[in-house]
């Protein structure tokens, strides 16, 4: 059983190169299914021929076999009519003579025997036959009266058995007699075999001519489609300024120029996108940078009459408080605008330092009791384990945890919010799960868009600007991390973020699997 297993691992392994290189080439492909079709067509040709060859050779030689025993039975039965009993003396050299004649007259050199009907007379030539013995079927039919024939195989020189054809006949005279004559067929055998090898090495020649003819055809097809693969390639890697050589005016010579084109209008339409995109990534870092002054001149004034807010009126104390609380919306939005141009500049930079990550989620969690008991929701942090030290930068890692508590806490319409950390030999995950409004498949491909809400006609607690969800995702890929999302329309979403242990690892899989809890959640 082993020996079994092994051959066969063997022979897989031997395999998986052809099947690889087979599922790869068209060129390999196209020119199997050309030998193989061919392969076929030329051996059944082979064959038909072969055959109708056979049948034609041995088909001429059965009739003139045939005829010639017929004028030898009549000649026997002119010669021999004047004998009646096989006692005669002179019958035996009677039928010698016979046997000559009719030997010297046949051009095929059959082999003939001539005997009375009960044996007592026996003649044939030439003598290598003395001890051959007739099959008993024809004898049989012969005895019956029939002429009949039968083909058999014998070594009569010592030189190997041989094919010959038995045609035998009865003499019916005074005395009745038996003529056989065994023609040899090792002419036609020999005729056939030339043949057929010929037919071989013409098929395999013509199969293999066909598979160089299809392996050059489909070159000149599969070369152009490489060309094209590999321009394709390149452009996907960034070389914009690829193109395909263009030859003659063809369907293939208009391929090219039709993926000429094409990459061309990529190239133009990708360049005026990169510079629309650097032009917003200007604009924004720009206003970003420009209104922090103003701002903070705006804080100072804000500050001071929300200080002394006491001082006014009613309705001057109510407008202290709503600008106080606007700037703090505006000053929040301005911070996440140069965060995210911090990250489009490619300036963002982690400060890593191996921290327990399990008491900071409890204390953002916490940090949230106000609103989640303004909203009615509870919220939960379970860790199996109490200490799940990472490398991680704090202050982006708070961020993220942060964002998905508060999201969550916005969107759980009343229901709990449940908050996992688990940690494996090389990443830690943390889990944020609400059954609140939920998210469609398409919704959880977007949440990450900057400035994308599933419903911006909600009413919302913390009123978020769309970006801190993006800026999380940002956070999770500088620490070579994931952030992932799902849900169902009324049945919840998770978020997962997962993150290496050790700054600078990649994060392969995850502690905790993206997947929904089924049934509904405990109050």
């Amino acid at each position: 059983m082993k020996l079994k297993h092994r051959l066969a691992s063997t022979l897989r392994r031997a395999a998986t190169p052809v099947v690889v290189a087979f599922r790869s080439s068209l060129q390999l492909r196209v020119v199997s299914a050309t030998l193989v079709a061919s392969g076929v067509l030329v051996l059944t040709f082979g064959f038909v021929v072969a055959g109708s060859v056979t049948s034609g050779l041995i088909g001429e030689r059965y009739e003139s076999a045939i005829h010639e025993v017929r004028e030898a039975s009549t000649a026997v039965g002119e010669e021999l009519s004047d004998y009646t009993s096989t006692a005669d003396g002179n019958l035996e050299s009677a039928m010698n003579r016979v046997i000559g004649g009719l030997e010297s007259s046949s051009a095929a050199g059959p082999l003939i025997m001539l005997h009375t009907a009960d044996d007592q007379q026996k003649v044939q030539r030439p003598t290598q036959m003395s001890e051959f013995v007739l099959p008993v079927e024809i004898r049989q039919h012969v005895e019956d009266g029939w002429l009949a024939t039968q083909y058999a195989t014998y070594d009569f020189y010592g030189e190997g058995e041989a094919p010959y054809l038995i045609v035998g006949t009865e003499v019916d005279l005074g005395v009745d007699y038996h003529l056989y004559y065994l023609y040899p067929l090792d002419s036609v055998q020999d005729a056939v075999s030339l043949l057929r090898t010929n037919l071989i090495l013409a098929g395999v020649a013509l199969v293999l001519l066909l598979g160089v003819i299809a392996a050059l055809v489909t070159r000149l097809v599969v070369t152009p489609v490489r060309e094209a693969a590999r321009t394709a390639q390149r452009l996907a890697a960034g070389l914009l300024h690829e193109r395909m050589d263009v030859r003659g005016s063809d369907d293939l010579a208009r391929l090219a120029n039709s993926f000429n084109l094409m990459a061309a209008n990529l190239q133009t339409q990708i360049n005026k996108l990169e510079e629309m995109s650097m032009r917003q990534r200007r604009f924004t870092s720009d206003v970003s940078h420009e209104l922090r002054t103003p701002l903070t001149t705006i804080r100072m004034a804000a500050d001071l009459l929300y200080e002394y807010r006491e001082d006014f009126g009613e309705s001057s104390r109510r407008s202290i408080e709503l600008l106080e609380k606007e700037l703090q919306r505006f000053e929040d939005l301005l911070g996440e605008l140069l965060e995210i141009s911090r990250f489009d500049s490619g300036f963002a930079n982690l400060e890593t330092e191996a921290v327990n990550l399990v008491p900071i989620v409890e204390d953002i969690a916490e940090g949230f009791d106000s609103l989640a008991e303004s909203c009615g929701v509870t919220v939960t942090v379970h860790s199996d384990q109490r200490r799940i030290v990472a490398e991680v930068d704090v202050r982006r890692f708070q961020r993220i945890v942060r964002n998905l508590i508060g999201n969550a806490i916005e969107h759980a319409e009343g229901q709990p919010v449940e908050v996992r950390v688990k940690a494996s030999e090389t990443a830690v995950a943390v889990a944020v799960r609400d059954w609140g409004v939920g998210l469609s498949e398409p919704e959880a491909e977007r949440v990450f868009d900057r400035f994308w809400r599933a419903d911006p006609s909600r009413a919302r607690q913390t009123g978020g600007t769309g970006l801190g969800l993006a800026i999380s995702l940002e956070d999770a890929k500088l620490h070579r991390g994931t952030l992932q999302a799902t849900g169902t329309p009324g049945g919840g979403s998770l978020f997962l973020l997962t993150l290496p242990l050790h700054a600078g690892n990649r994060v392969v899989t995850s502690p905790l699997a993206l997947t929904l809890k089924e049934g509904a959640p405990h109050a």
